[in-house]
């Protein structure tokens, strides 16, 4: 155990990842470069998919990668100092905090994004090889339909699956097994409204302006 997590207490470690995860990059973007709010505009969400729409591709891009940059950070400091793999059940927890900080960032009365790009910087941290299956999936579906939800949900529902598959790494504990399911299922769960759109063949595709709300 490093000396960091020593000194630090366990539960230190998800109150941190949690308060990284609840940054709002994406409406801070707009509302301070734009002079927008996002959440009156499109879906209301204020993940890069929206700030594109809103705010147009360089916000856009910054926000998907302050949104990764945060969800990596807090488990790459996990791994790094509080022990990493040596102690699964921590590694599960600041996985979850990280992604819910975002989903129920305290700065937006517990109301946040969708949890796809933070997700991203999390695995990225965690699990590079079957990050890059899914992000193969996320590739193939938003080629072949253009809808970033879609593509989004199809790519949390593989990340479990190639979560056993032999990609370099041995597989994980089962504690973190089921982390990766429960983010996976809560990131879904958030594409709901989504998914009604898309039955209902509302849904915006890639490229969509976004409608101001009153």
């Amino acid at each position: 155990m490093t000396p960091a997590a020593q000194l630090w207490p366990a539960a230190g470690w998800p109150v941190l990842a949690f308060l990284l995860g609840s940054i709002p990059f994406g409406y801070l973007l707009c509302r301070f470069a734009a002079g927008t709010d996002v959440r009156r505009t499109g879906s209301g969400n204020i993940g890069a998919t929206n700030v594109l729409r809103t705010a147009g591709k360089k916000l856009g891009l910054l926000t998907l990668l302050l949104d990764a940059g945060k969800g990596w950070l807090g488990l790459w400091l996990a791994l790094r100092f509080a022990g990493g793999w040596s102690r699964p059940g921590l590694l599960a927890t600041v996985l979850l905090a990280a992604v819910g900080g975002h989903l129920f960032s305290p700065w937006m009365r517990f109301r946040g994004g969708k949890g796809v790009a933070t997700g991203l910087g999390a695995f990225l941290a965690l699990a590079p090889g079957p990050l890059a299956g899914t992000a193969v999936v996320f590739a193939l579906v938003l080629a072949r339909w253009r809808y970033v939800s879609l593509a989004s949900i199809c790519a949390c529902a593989a990340l479990p699956l190639l979560l056993l598959l032999p990609l370099g790494q041995p597989r994980p504990p089962a504690v973190m097994e089921a982390a990766v399911l429960a983010t996976a299922g809560l990131i879904i769960l958030r594409h709901r409204a989504n998914l009604q759109r898309l039955r209902q063949g509302t849904e915006a595709k890639l490229g969509a302006k976004a409608a101001v709300h009153a």
